[in-house]
């Protein structure tokens, strides 16, 4: 695995990490909706539990198959799903973008929410998809919160396992992250994330979902919400508890899986030596590009797109799927 070489270069307007976080986010995308686009079939996937995942598929003619998954409270339709979804459809794979247990259009198809640690879920999708098509190249890219549950899945060993994966500005010191988030400008995000989350769980008790009633105001932290219900909804003692058992920074020596971690040295609230050990494990590409802020990589260096990701992604992909070819010849490219 060798680093993506082109740099990531901001242009003045969106230099620094909450620029990069804001206007990654804000700025629009050409990229199709997946839920309303041609190109892609839904799906509905049944979890050992009873609940369901909506996914979307595309199939393509090159031989490798990209899982993507959204990160805290978004989902397939999330401008960054979107514009991944795109490019890995140009690029002639098969693609399955993924919404959560009760995102997006999955909503009222699952009673349990979602969380850091649902590697059930993931391992689930990997399972289906590796039965529909066992000669694919299984790759999987997870953007934020879902880069920690790739991570956890793998340090795990879960089976099937995948062919490689990519975190995305993964939060993976749980802990750490939520506490960040709630310092000086970064209460922003914090704000719009409980604002968001706050809304989901209030629809899901009009369905009867919830077994929690506490109250969950936007301007309470992250680890409230966690107390309040994170917890109780997913069999964690508190907060505490899921932050210790989700993360996966005391984790990263047990992964075998063939990874990149791709971060920013900006990123508000992911700090990256958080990722430290990463750098003593050969399974894992360490990259942290210094500008990008969370999930924004705005470039103009790009001027496609002005998405320095995209590409970045695209080139990792290309890099795992040639190895994995490498390593068993007998795994058919073309399909």
């Amino acid at each position: 695995m060798q680093r993506y070489a082109e740099p990531c270069t901001p242009p003045r307007w969106a230099r620094g990490g909450h620029a990069q976080t804001l206007f990654g986010h804000l700025l629009p995308s050409a990229a199709a909706p997946v839920t309303a686009s041609a190109d892609f079939a839904r799906d509905e996937l049944e979890l050992p539990d009873g609940d369901r995942l909506v996914l979307y598929k595309h199939a393509g003619t090159s031989g490798v198959r990209v899982h993507l998954f959204h990160g805290l409270s978004g989902d397939v339709d999330s401008d960054y799903m979107r514009r991944a979804a795109a490019r890995f459809v140009s690029d002639g794979h098969d693609v399955w973008t993924v919404n959560h247990r009760g995102a997006g259009t999955g909503f009222g198809f699952a009673r349990r929410p979602y969380h850091a640690g649902r590697t059930e879920d993931l391992a689930a999708v990997f399972a289906a998809s590796r039965a529909q098509a066992p000669t694919r190249v299984q790759l999987a890219v997870g953007f934020s919160l879902s880069g920690n549950a790739l991570l956890l899945h793998a340090a795990q060993g879960r089976t099937p396992p995948l062919d490689g994966l990519i975190a995305v500005n993964p939060p993976i010191d749980l802990a750490r992250s939520t506490a960040d988030i709630g310092k000086g400008l970064n209460r922003i995000y914090q704000l719009r994330f409980l604002w968001r989350l706050g809304r989901a769980v209030r629809a899901r008790r009009r369905l009867g979902f919830a077994r929690s009633n506490a109250a969950i105001p936007p301007w309470i932290s992250f680890l409230e919400f966690d107390d309040r219900f994170t917890a109780p909804e997913c069999g964690f003692a508190d907060g505490h508890d899921y932050y210790a058992r989700c993360s996966t920074h005391e984790r990263l020596a047990a992964v075998e899986t063939p990874s990149v971690i791709l971060t920013a040295a900006d990123d508000p609230f992911v700090a990256p030596d958080v990722f430290d050990a990463a750098l003593r494990n050969p399974a894992i590409l360490l990259h942290v590009e210094p500008s990008g802020g969370h999930v924004g990589y705005v470039a103009r260096n790009v001027p496609k797109s002005g998405r320095w990701l995209d590409d970045a992604l695209a080139s990792y992909v290309s890099q795992l799927a040639a190895a994995e070819q490498a390593a068993a010849p007998d795994r058919a490219l073309d399909g």
